[in-house]
């Protein structure tokens, strides 16, 4: 019995699973989670934050000592150089500025994860060599986005969506002249690592690489 034309049948009535299951493996990808989260800070700079006071310089990847550090964004102003940390999580945050890892709690799933301002503070510190500028013109932002609730008192440096522009506009004391500004932004330019495919993917590998050293 040729059972071809069942077959067709099947496949014809159940094609369009197909392009449902690769969107939705898209939509629950790293890849996309990190350009939704990028879209939500570039979004609230250009909404709430002055452009002629704020430069935002985006996926930033510089040279270290050991590799490379890759920064999701630098906003340098007269207030100082805001660096900023993405995480686009789900569920229950729980988290002390002193802990090595934070928790992420979604019903009974629990999940241990570094600690972003830790993660955060090297990318701080390479800025802080690479510009010759001390701790207190250098400020760590991290930013929370997705369907996140924070369950414990965060510090006023971590922020839930565009509530990071809040915390960027608190600090009004001037720590930089305007040439300053426009120095550290070229600066950061030319140091940077050309953004390609290739720097992307050796810094992958070299984080691969730190993760399996601990291990």
């Amino acid at each position: 019995m040729d059972f071809t034309p069942i077959i067709n049948q099947i496949v014809g009535a159940l094609w369009y699973l197909v392009p449902i299951a690769i969107l939705a493996g898209i939509l629950k990808s790293p890849w996309f989670k990190g350009v939704v989260g990028e879209f939500i800070v570039n979004f609230s700079a250009r909404l709430l934050l002055d452009k002629g006071k704020y430069h935002l310089i985006k996926n930033v990847t510089l040279p270290t000592e050991d590799g490379s550090t890759q920064i999701d964004h630098i906003i340098v102003s007269e207030f100082g150089i805001f660096v900023v940390e993405t995480k686009n999580m789900k569920g229950w945050i729980f988290g002390s500025p002193n802990q090595k890892t934070w928790t992420q709690k979604i019903y009974k799933y629990s999940n241990k994860f570094q600690n972003p301002l830790h993660q955060n503070y090297k990318h701080v510190k390479t800025l802080e060599s690479l510009l010759d500028l001390d701790e207190q013109q250098v400020h760590s932002v991290i930013v929370f986005v997705g369907d996140s609730v924070f369950k414990t008192d965060m510090p006023e440096n971590v922020t839930f969506g565009g509530g990071y522009a809040r915390y960027i506009k608190s600090k009004k004391t001037q720590v930089l002249t305007e040439s300053q500004v426009i120095g550290i932004a070229r600066k950061i330019e030319q140091g940077r690592l050309t953004p390609s495919f290739k720097t992307n993917r050796e810094h992958v590998r070299h984080v691969k690489t730190i993760v399996a050293d601990k291990e």
